[in-house]
């Protein structure tokens, strides 16, 4: 008969498989996503917040995803770099942090979504209804959809894990690198019949929240640009609109692979991976792509370089 061990504050984190030779390059390559992550997100925040032609609602939503970048990253890499350096029986986690760490880990998740999403309704008015933009998008307008944003998010994952904290555990191991919903409800032996059916609502209102929007925005900009003779307007969208899509896809195709992967079982491994790399490859790749695709960000910067040149 199985040994049990009921609702143990200790939990051992599998993690990720390395073998011995390549614990160091690993370890290195993780440690400089995460210096890359904060010294590129912490920037355009600087900038942004230095520069006052940037003090416009596109910019202030968009302040919101080197924010969540930053946060998600900090709480979840170092955690595992020194997991990494570890022996897998020495990686304990107390249980009030995993739970931390996985509700950090999907606000993280959810509010990439939910920030998207703002960022598009952003888009849509400033090309759509550009004479109204200035009435539409006010700073009371921006103070609210952020916090609709980070709200919805933080109500949605509150839920989600409120239902697994209720479960007692009979088991100790994190089968992840870092701490998650999933991780969490599997070390109970009660029926997660309730977790699941939660969780599999929360993804499709999630996703289809996200596409939705997504979609529709596009597809009203598309026939807006279709039917206009402006070559400054349509000029605009392209640039706005790539550098909010090109991210959105980002996002989603890291998303959908760990989807993938989760129905193959042998590629454990390698879902592994993708997780952490959904954290790492939007948060590393979100400010180069708006700060070359932004004249504004350009600008700023071209003139600091050069006023450095001068004194």
């Amino acid at each position: 008969m199985e040994n049990f061990t009921w609702n143990s504050d200790t939990l051992q984190v599998e993690g990720l498989k390395v073998t011995q030779v390549s614990v160091y390059p690993v370890f290195f390559f993780f440690l400089l996503s995460y210096i890359l992550i904060n010294l590129a997100n912490i920037g355009i925040l600087v900038v942004i917040f230095i520069d006052k032609n940037l003090h416009q609602p596109m910019y202030l939503l968009f302040c919101n995803m080197p924010v969540n970048d930053i946060v998600g990253n900090s709480i979840m890499l170092p955690r595992l770099l020194s997991d990494i350096l570890r022996p897998p029986s020495e990686r304990l986690i107390s249980y009030y942090e995993c739970v931390l760490q996985a509700f950090s880990t999907h606000m993280y998740a959810t509010t990439s979504h939910t920030i998207l999403m703002i960022m598009a309704f952003d888009r849509y008015v400033a090309i759509c209804n550009p004479l109204r933009y200035a009435a539409i998008m006010t700073n009371n307008i921006v103070v609210k959809l952020t916090v609709s944003a980070w709200g919805t998010a933080f109500v949605l994952v509150g839920i989600l894990l409120g239902l697994t904290i209720r479960l007692n555990r009979c088991r100790t191991v994190i089968t992840n690198p870092f701490c998650d919903n999933a991780s969490l409800f599997k070390l109970s032996c009660e029926s997660v019949f309730i977790n699941n059916i939660y969780g599999l609502t929360f993804t499709v209102v999630l996703l289809s929240s996200s596409i939705g929007s997504i979609v529709l925005t596009y597809a009203k900009i598309t026939v807006v640009c279709v039917t206009s003779k402006s070559k400054s307007l349509n000029s605009k969208a392209l640039k706005t609109c790539s550098t909010h899509l090109m991210s959105y896809m980002i996002m989603f195709f890291c998303g959908m692979l760990i989807v993938i992967l989760h129905r193959f079982p042998q590629l454990s491994d390698y879902r592994k991976m993708c997780t952490i790399l959904f954290h790492i490859v939007p948060g590393s790749l979100n400010p180069v792509i708006y700060g070359v695709q932004s004249k504004e960000i350009q600008t700023f910067l071209s003139k600091l370089i050069q006023s450095r040149k001068v004194s």
